[in-house]
Parts: structure tokens; sequence; C-alpha cells
């Protein structure tokens, strides 16, 4: 687990609550207890880890640690609604012992329960699941449930008879080459293999992973249903959160599958499709209702998730227009593919270059629903992580039934010939089974130098156990994409990519690791290719005495400007995301970014500079490709420009003619996805970094001309 900063981590709570009124006390303690249990067939059992309890006794604080507006979206009013949603929390928040009660403005008590997932070093809750139920939701009414600490105590679980003996049914059936498959999740829940992801006196969830059958019983090889489903106490309803996957990594003969489906809840057809075309390598999530859900919209306080860093610090001050939102919305629901296999408002070739609105920290959808908490927005954000099912990326172990790991199969990759693959220790090859072109052509092509961060807000925000696998999915091909020898193979090392494929890897594999729960095997892996890349990142650089004095990557990168130079927006992708990793509670990213951080802050504060130049598309940083690189930031200026233009005064009019800018401009596009925008998230993860870093960032701050990043934010992080 990742070792969390210790200082000023009471500071998310109590500037939420500066103006609440409360007394303090100490909080009781109360033994955890896990609230799971799971079928012999599989190795990992989601768990509830920490006690889930509708009505837990109040222990007095300094005010809540955060809220959330629940909002009904039913033309008629609604009784008992209950709503289910993620919450993240700053370390320290709610104590471990202690759980959250929920309470309205005028401290009506809200029932809670609480599935926490995750916790910090200090035992404090840093993610759980949690389901708030009230008494009454009238057409379009909102209602803030505050979250206040609480006592834990235990509270019993329900089980799926209820529903069954209501008489729920839910199936997918797949018409493949005249033969019919059908995977049904109430026979599966009947037999008991099933996993309890949410579970207590409000809520629970089974997730049931269903093989898709003939009549006679054989299973396909390949294809798979699983189901999620939702069941609220006191009524006969239920959420069906449904996913068919091609995903095994080593089973023999992969490839796509063209077949008719159709999904069935309570034996009535839901969703139907012919002629689906399901890639190799990817799945595909369609969410349904058995009787009549709760209809809420819930938004989070974007203040508080932003105060606990479980999200970048993007800047609240942004004032987005409803022309955004509204044009967003149009694109989502009209103007493009959101259905299985389609790639929606992504890219479907993501190693397509140039500046575009899912490159980034957070994809541009994700950062304006962060920043607005707009449904419309939310929906785009959940739909699009739903659809990144679609790229080949999915590889399950069929002996663990989880997201393959390296800890599995060290040496297994995508991008090698067979021979490279040989396990020395078990002597045999973990290569995975070809899969020509002739029957896996698929337009979505999955990269690392160019991939979006499609789960992780959505799982942190909805709880949704198709999201957080989806990160894992994800998190893992990053770590076994590469060369097996050349990422030293089970310590799944980034090196050899291109350095935005390293920076945007390094995000994937960081925030899977922070917010996976503590009970899921995959943390303890994902965290340990952290901590491996972190590692080596430091002896190559921070801890080697002869590293480059620029603060550079300079392993492999140098191959712009005749091979002497970098890309230093590539190189502020990097730092950027080491900074993330250190916000999340990375230790070992915190020395390694207070060295990167010293090349973008250098060039708005070093000694002979023009801070109007820091953007440059690709900068040289050695005289030839037998030099040494170059030592100081002024030698750098001096050889990415002419001796004319190194001798006018920076920021000055006569610089601005001669470089076709603005006074008060730097060079390049004034876009939020252009060279001035990339280099924002490196600027402002350096500035506590760097003794120069608050000098560089006023600098840059304080430039006349800047990006629109109220239309486009996706780089608009700032400083905490």
């Amino acid at each position: 687990m990742p070792v969390s900063q210790s200082s000023g981590m009471q500071s998310a709570s109590a500037a939420y609550s500066a103006s609440m009124s409360g007394s303090t006390s100490a909080a009781s303690a109360a033994p955890e207890i896990a609230n799971a249990t799971m079928g012999a067939n599989s190795a990992y059992v989601p768990q509830t880890r920490g006690t889930a309890a509708a009505v837990a006794t109040p222990v007095q604080s300094n005010g809540p640690v955060t809220s959330v507006t629940l909002t009904s979206t039913a033309s008629a009013s609604q009784s008992y609604a209950a709503a289910t949603f993620g919450q993240a929390f700053a370390e320290g928040d709610v104590p471990n012992g202690t759980t959250l009660i929920g309470k309205t403005a005028d401290g009506v008590s809200v029932p809670l329960q609480v599935d926490a997932k995750a916790r910090h070093p200090d035992g404090s809750l840093r993610h759980a699941v949690i389901t708030a139920q009230l008494p009454s939701a009238g057409p379009k009414q909102a209602q803030t449930v505050y979250l206040h600490r609480g006592a834990s105590s235990a509270a019993a679980s329900g089980t799926p008879a209820t529903l069954l003996n209501a008489g729920f049914t839910a199936a997918v059936k797949a018409t493949i080459n005249g033969v019919q498959y059908t995977a049904s999740a109430d026979e599966v829940l009947k037999s008991g293999r099933y996993a309890s992801w949410l579970a207590g006196p409000l809520a629970n969830e089974w997730l049931v992973a269903a093989p898709l059958k003939t009549a006679s019983g054989t299973a396909h090889p390949h294809l798979m249903a699983r189901f999620a489903i939702r069941a609220y106490s006191g009524s006969n309803s239920a959420r069906v959160d449904v996913t068919v996957e091609n995903a095994w990594a080593f089973e023999a003969a992969p490839q796509n599958f063209t077949y008719d489906v159709q999904v069935l809840v309570g034996g009535q057809p839901v969703y139907t499709q012919a002629a689906l075309t399901h890639y190799h390598h990817a799945r595909w999530r369609k969410v349904f209702s058995w009787g009549s859900v709760p209809a809420l919209d819930i938004r989070h306080d974007t203040k508080y998730l932003i105060a606990s860093k479980a999200v970048p610090n993007y800047d609240q001050s942004l004032a987005v227009r409803e022309a955004t939102i509204a044009s967003w919305n149009t694109r989502w629901t009209t103007a493009v593919k959101t259905g299985p296999m389609e790639a929606g408002v992504a890219v479907k070739s993501m190693g397509t270059t140039g500046g575009r609105p899912d490159i980034g920290p957070m994809p541009t959808w994700n950062a304006l629903y962060l920043l607005t908490m707009d449904q419309r927005m939310k929906n785009i954000a959940v739909g699009m992580s739903e659809l990144g099912g679609s790229w080949s990326s999915h590889f399950r172990n069929k002996n663990t039934d989880r997201p393959v790991t390296l800890a599995e199969y060290p040496y297994m990759t995508v991008i090698t010939k067979r021979s490279d693959t040989l396990n020395r220790t078990t002597k045999t090859y973990e290569a995975f089974p070809d899969c020509p072109t002739s029957i896996c052509a698929t337009p979505m092509k999955a990269d690392t130098s160019h991939q979006p961060a499609l789960a992780y807000l959505p799982y942190l925000v909805t709880g949704d156990y198709y999201h957080l696998e989806e990160l894992q999915f994800w998190a893992n091909y990053n770590s076994f994409y590469g060369n097996p020898g050349y990422r030293q193979n089970v310590k799944g090392l980034l090196q050899e990519g291109q350095v935005r494929a390293q920076a945007w890897s390094l995000r994937t594999i960081a925030e899977a690791a922070y917010i996976t729960p503590d009970n899921d095997p995959q943390k303890t892996i994902l965290t340990s290719i952290v901590n491996h890349n972190l590692d080596w990142y430091n002896a190559q650089y921070t801890d080697n005495p002869q590293a480059n004095k620029l603060g550079v990557l300079s392993h492999g990168s140098l191959s712009y400007s005749g091979g002497n130079g970098v890309a230093p927006w590539q190189d502020d992708f990097f730092t950027a995301m080491v900074g993330r990793s250190a916000e999340l509670g990375f230790t070992r990213a915190q020395k390694l970014l207070a060295w990167k951080s010293k090349f973008v802050v250098d060039r708005f504060a070093g000694d002979g500079f023009c801070w109007v130049q820091a953007p440059l598309y690709q900068m040289q940083v050695r005289t030839n490709t037998t030099s040494p690189l170059f030592t100081t930031i002024k030698e750098v200026y001096q050889a990415n420009t002419t001796l004319e233009i190194a001798s006018l005064a920076c920021g000055s009019a006569e610089l601005a003619t001669a470089l076709s800018t603005k006074v008060g401009s730097m060079i390049g596009h004034v876009t939020p996805d252009g060279q001035q925008a990339d280099l924002q998230p490196a600027l402002a993860y350096a500035t506590n970094a760097n003794p120069n870093g608050k000098s560089a960032w006023a600098k840059y701050d304080s430039r006349q001309y800047k990006p629109d990043f109220a239309a486009q934010p996706q780089y608009a992080i700032v400083p905490r």
C-alpha cells in the first residue's frame, strides 16, 4: 500500500466544515467485519471491509466531513428512495473504528450503509461505497445529505433469496452460427456461486460470472456473461448490471465473434442487437432495472474531492459555460455511436497524434464533470468508462477469474515475439495465443502513448465493480505492454516506452493501486509495480551523481533535434504524473518530483532562459550525439535560439516581433490542448517541490494571453 504524506491531511474536512458548528470528542472504536461469501470456483472474494450500518450511534465532531446532493429524476414522488455512490476521503477524516452517519441540513437523520473498500496507511477511510436512503423524494426535489463521523456497529446483510422468491430472472442469449447460448444470473445465484460487493441492511449487490452455454450444457470457450445484481431492502426491485466478455488471456484461438444478442430481465427483452461483432479481448456493458429502482441524480462536493487529493487540483475558479455542457451532451446523444464495441467521443485508434480532448491527466469530459457535477457530463464520463471495454486490452486469467497480472505471468506481452516470453523458472513460454488479423481485425487500437484515463473517476464516484475492473484491466495492460526483458519482467518497468507512454502508464497504474480495495490481491501487485518504477527512476536520476543537471529524462528519449533534443511537452507530462503519484501517497515519487521539477521550473525562473519560449515543441539539450547534456538552462536557451533573439529582452516588444507573437504571450497556439497548456500540470505540481517553483508559477500565471480552459479543462491543474 502506498504510504501517504502525513502533513495537512486533516485539512480536507476542516476546510469543508469551516462554517459548520459542533463539538469534538474521541471517536469510539469498533472492530471491522467481513461481510462477503463466495462460491468455491473463484479465487478472489470482493469483501465489504468495515461495518455496514443503517443507523449508527453519533460521535460528535467539528462538523460534517463532506456532503452529497440527491435530486429526484422521477416524475412521481418516491418513498424510501435509496442512492448508492462512491466517495473518497482524505487521510484522517474518517478514523479507523468510526463510520459515517447521514444528516440533512436541519439535523434529520438519513440512514447510511458504508461499505468500506480502501483505507489509508493510518487506517482511516480512503474510499467507500455508500448507500443513503431518503424517506421520500418529490419530483425534482434536491436534498443535501451531510456525512458526519459516527461509531461503527455491525448490521446484518441480505441474501439473494428474497429477490429470487419474488421471481427475479436475468439472462443473456447469444446466437452464434445458428447455435444459441444462454447465461442465466438467477441460476447462478440459486447455486450460491456469487460474491458480495455490497452487503448490509440497505443494499446488497452480488457479482455473478455465468458462462454462455448451449442447451446441452456446452460452454462457449471465449464468451462469458457477468452480472452485478443490486437489490435495495424493502423493495422488490433490482439494478441489473450486465457485461459480456471475450477476454480470456490464454484461451486457444482468440478471435472476433459476430452474434445476435438479447438481454432479458424478468423474462422480458430489454436489449437486442443483431450481428454484433465482438472484438477479441474486449467487453461491453449495459445496465437495466427489474422493477422500479430509485431515480436520483447524485452530486458530490467537488471542493472536498479535490481537497482529499484523490483527484488533481483542477482550477475551481473556471466558469464553465452552459453552452459547453450542452454541446458535449448533443455530441454524446446524437453525434457519436455509443453502443457495444464503439468509441463514443474518444479516438478509436489511440495512437492518432495531435492535441485532442481525450488525452491528459483526465479527459476533457471527466474534468468538466468534476468541476460542474452536471449529470449530462457524468453520463459521458460513466459511458466512456463502459466503452473502454471496446479496446482489445482486456486479458482475464481463467484460473483466478481476475485481470491477468505480471505476478502470475511475468514474461507475457502484447508487442514482442514468442521467444522473448520464455519464463526461465517454469521453462514455459508465456506468449498469448496468436490472434491473426484475418480473424482479429479491429479499428479499436489501444496505445500507451496516447491513452485516456477512462475508468478511475467513474469508479471513484460510483463504486461500480465494472469500473474498478476496467481500471485494473488497463493498468495491467500497461504493465505488460512492453518487452519482458526491458521491463525486467515482473517489475513492469515503463522506461522503454516513449516519455508520454511512461507518463500515462504511470498515471493509470498509480491510480489503480491507490483506489483498488485493500483485500484485492491486485492492490499489492499494482503498488509494487509503481514502486519498482519509482525506484528505477530514482536510481537512474535522483540518486545518481552522474545524472544530467537539467532534470530532463534522457534514457532513450533524445530523438528530437537530430538526436540531440527532447520534446519538452512529453517531459512535462511525465513530471506531472510523478507529481500525481506523489499526491496519491507514493513517497518514492517525492524526491523524484523534486529532481524532475527543475526542467519545467527553470524554463520560467532559471537564469538565462526566457519563459516566452518555454513551450518549444522540441528542445536541443546537447551539442551533438557524443557530447554530454548541457549543465545549465542558459546553455539550452542559447542552443535553441539565434544570437539575435537571445540578445533581446525577455518579454519585450522586440522579442515578440522577432518571434511573431504578442507581448505577454508564449510561443505557440493559445489553445487548451497545445504545448502552452501541456506544461501547466507539470508546473503546478513543481510549484511546491522546487525552491523556485512559486516564482516560476507566478510568471506563468501572470501572462496576458492564456488558453480558454473553461471550454476544455483537462490540463487546468493549479498548485495546491
